[in-house]
C-alpha cells in the first residue's frame, strides 16, 4: 500500500508539472527607456576646458545608449578661450549613440552671441565630431539688417559662419529687431 502511494503522490506531482506554462518567446521586447534623469546638465569638455554645455528638464535613456530630450533642450557652444558663442534652444531633443548625432525639433532656434544672428527652423542636427549643426528642412536666418530664407543649412556649432543649401530669398529690413 505504502508503494502504491509513493507512486499515486509521484503521477499527481508530475501532472501538475506538466501543466502549460506561456511562452516567453511570445512576449513583445521592452523597448522603452531603462533611465530617466530628471534635471540633466552635462558638460563636454576639451583639455580641461568646458566647450558645450547641456541642459534638459527630462532625459531618456535606452539600453543600446540613445538619449531622449521629450521635455525639451538647451545648448550652450563655448569657445577654446571660455567665451560663449552660441545657444540652441528645441522642444525636443534626441541622441543617437551609435552615430554620435544630436537631433533638435520643434521650434528650434539658434542664437550666435557672437554676431546675433539667429536661426530658426523645426528640425536641426548636431554632429560633436565635426562641431557643426546642418538641416535639409526650411531655415529663417535673422542677421543685421536681412532676413534669410531657404532649405538646407549647413554651420559651425558656433553659428560664425553658415550655408543654406537652397536658398529662396534675402530681405533686407531697416530695424534689426
Amino acid at each position: 500500500m505504502r508503494v502504491c502511494l509513493g507512486y499515486l503522490i509521484s503521477f499527481a506531482l508530475l501532472i501538475f508539472s506538466c501543466e502549460k506554462k506561456e511562452d516567453m518567446s511570445d512576449m513583445p521586447l521592452y523597448e522603452g527607456p531603462v533611465m530617466e534623469i530628471k534635471d540633466v546638465v552635462t558638460l563636454f569638455s576639451d583639455s580641461a576646458k568646458v566647450r558645450v554645455r547641456l541642459e534638459a528638464p527630462t532625459q531618456f535613456e535606452f539600453e543600446n545608449g540613445d538619449r531622449e530630450f521629450p521635455d525639451g533642450v538647451y545648448i550652450e557652444f563655448f569657445e577654446k578661450d571660455g567665451t560663449k558663442s552660441s545657444t540652441l534652444r528645441a522642444d525636443r531633443g534626441e541622441k543617437n549613440a551609435k552615430e554620435n548625432l544630436y537631433k533638435a525639433e520643434g521650434n528650434v532656434v539658434v542664437i550666435s552671441l557672437l554676431d546675433g544672428d539667429e536661426l530658426n527652423t523645426e528640425e536641426l542636427y548636431w554632429t560633436p565630431i565635426k562641431e557643426e549643426i546642418f538641416t535639409d528642412k526650411f531655415v529663417t536666418i535673422r542677421s543685421e539688417g536681412e532676413i534669410h530664407t531657404g532649405e538646407g543649412m549647413t554651420a559651425r556649432q558656433d553659428f560664425s559662419s553658415y550655408s543654406i543649401t537652397k536658398p529662396t530669398g534675402t530681405l533686407t529690413i531697416d530695424d534689426p529687431q
